[in-house]
């Protein structure tokens, strides 16, 4: 009964509303991917709404007027388009997420192309032609993982989408597959976005994608989404919701529009599945006291090769596409390993090229192993805000927008909207402390702790003195410590008793961190310890970069433990054994 009242709505949306509006395509004149771009400069100047309004546009776009027709939200993962619905949401704010721990809990905001991939950026982050209502539950099953055809599931939720095992060609991680009635509808909002997004979809790290403007996808993948959109065609209510999401933000999907354009400007290929070869003549070329330079001779593919992952000690450091790299922000006179993993546009990966180790040098004459700087030395008597630099257990401090005459314990650095930066400091940086209050009549916020340009930390200031510790840094070799302000004027904040120790020197009650392996890192999500003896027992705890616990669970008889399913940002990783613990920073893109 359902499909016959689908089949009836889609004839009449198809006959009185599938249309865009007069002249909308007219400039979609070519084939191949210049369609695509013609497509994106249609549909790139769309209005931007906030976050929150995708909750409006869901009062139009995504209400179930087609299968119960009740007018319950209409959500991809929990729908049953041949039954009861195993549960329903009104569109009410009350069953918003919150909190969950079941499916039917509550429901929030699904990117069908995960939004950790943009670092949560604008337009991307609220344009509901690729942004769904699920559920809690599912959306978190789902996570950031790409969607294909499941082998054998481990998890399957109640309306029949799967998460399991991929059976798509050069990626080995889980997938999640959605029912068959919204296949299409799922793939044609990755066409849209890989049009949408043409300008920045090159740079977008993601298993689905092989990081070109064009093709966008890899080739397996690509006809995965091919086989989808052909096997479910669009429907009545891909219509509606193309029209409704209109209405808001003022530009269409193409792709429901007019389906021809998705095989106009892609084509099935036949799937590369041979790696590439590793990598020859890896060395070191040149040390400092801080960084390693390696050159290597180019590896081969029958295609064409697109990366080099670097591995330091194990763990990936960075993707180069040149034959030569530096690695820096590296410990003094200490040994590494190195070695390259080749990658094609497939993802096929190269056996590991040869190890080679190199060993920094030791630090510059001159310059501080370990100090600890407490504003004992700043110019006095500075009344108005400049730039002050000043000298202190050998290492130089500059200061903008800055003054000396506002004190905090009799001494103290006072700054509104500025940097605070300071010469190399060797041996690198394990934790810091520091002292702030607000002054003048600005409000409650924070300053950014970065080490060599990477934000670590937040220093929060209020009304009275409030000393900060950040722990857990650890960025090692010669660094550079700054503090960068906020973008108001008034929030002037005096700066006392900064202070920190050194990420190499190994105290009583830390673990040595040569005992386990921390990888990916960066990662996408997902990240692995491996543990020198499994026959101990390990505590892994996870906090994000303000303070907040994600994660802890304790390990025995275990040679490794898995962290799934973080979202973008820097988190610290603790791990505990035997009483004694060391963190770790990890960045999830």
């Amino acid at each position: 009964m359902k499909q016959i009242y689908s089949l009836f709505l889609l004839f009449l949306f198809t006959a009185g509303f599938a249309q865009a509006p007069a002249g909308y395509y007219t400039n979609a004149t070519g084939t191949g991917y210049t369609l695509k771009t013609q497509l994106y400069n249609i549909i790139k100047d769309h209005t931007v709404n906030d976050y929150a309004g995708l909750y409006v546009t869901y009062q139009t776009s995504d209400i179930d007027n087609f299968f119960e027709n009740d007018g319950s939200v209409l959500d991809m993962y929990s729908e049953n388009p041949a039954g009861v619905d195993p549960y329903n949401y009104s569109i009410a704010t009350t069953q918003r997420c919150g909190n969950y721990t079941n499916e039917g809990d509550c429901y929030n905001r699904e990117h069908i192309i995960p939004q950790s991939i943009f670092n949560q950026q604008s337009p991307m982050v609220s344009d509901a032609h690729f942004i769904t209502p699920t559920d809690g539950k599912v959306n978190g099953i789902r996570s950031n993982y790409p969607h294909s055809v499941v082998a054998i599931a481990t998890e399957t939720t109640k309306n029949g989408s799967k998460l399991g095992a991929s059976t798509t060609a050069g990626y080995t991680g889980p997938v999640f597959e959605p029912i068959n009635e919204f296949k299409g509808d799922i793939a044609r909002m990755y066409f849209y976005f890989a049009t949408r997004y043409e300008n920045t979809v090159a740079g977008y790290n993601y298993p689905m994608f092989n990081n070109s403007t064009n093709k966008v996808f890899t080739t397996a993948f690509l006809n995965q989404l091919l086989a989808w959109h052909n096997q479910d065609p669009v429907s009545a209510r891909e219509i509606a919701r193309n029209n409704a999401i209109y209405a808001r933000q003022s530009n269409r999907n193409p792709f429901i529009d007019n389906p021809d354009y998705v095989t106009a400007i892609w084509k099935m290929e036949v799937v590369d599945t041979e790696a590439p070869t590793a990598v020859t003549n890896l060395k070191v070329t040149e040390t400092t006291s801080n960084s390693v330079t390696l050159t290597w001779t180019a590896a081969t593919d029958n295609v064409a090769v697109t990366g080099y992952d670097l591995y330091v000690n194990g763990t990936l450091k960075s993707t180069e596409t040149g034959l030569t790299a530096t690695v820096s922000g590296l410990a003094a006179s200490t040994a590494y390993n190195f070695y390259i993993i080749t990658r094609d546009a497939e993802r096929n990966s190269s056996v590991a090229s040869v190890t080679v180790e190199g060993t920094t040098a030791a630090p510059a004459a001159g310059t501080t192993s370990c100090a600890s700087e407490d504003f004992q030395t700043i110019p006095a008597n500075a009344t108005s805000y400049a730039t002050q630099t000043w000298t202190n257990a050998g290492i130089t401090w500059t200061a903008t927008d800055s003054r000396t005459d506002q004190t905090l314990n009799s001494r103290a650095l006072t700054m509104r909207n500025a940097t605070l930066t300071s010469t190399a400091v060797a041996n690198g940086i394990k934790d810091l402390t520091v002292t702030t209050q607000l002054v003048f009549s600005g409000t409650a916020g924070s300053f950014k702790l970065n080490v060599n340009g990477i934000e670590v930390g937040t220093i929060p200031y209020s009304a009275t003195a409030t000393t900060t510790t950040i722990s857990g840094i650890n960025v090692t070799g010669n660094v550079i410590i700054s503090i960068t302000g906020n973008s108001t004027s008034s929030n002037r904040v005096k700066f006392d008793d900064l202070s920190w120790t050194c990420a190499t020197s190994l105290g009583i009650d830390e673990l040595d961190a040569s005992r386990f392996e921390i990888y990916p890192n960066p990662s996408n999500g997902n990240v692995k310890i491996n543990f020198e003896n499994s026959d101990e027992k390990y505590s892994v705890q996870v906090f994000s970069i303000l303070g907040q616990k994600v994660f802890e669970k304790e390990y025995t008889n275990s040679s490794s433990a898995a962290v799934d399913n973080l979202q973008s940002g820097v988190y610290l990783i603790k791990i505990t054994n035997d009483a004694k613990s060391v963190t770790k920073k990890i960045i999830v893109n």
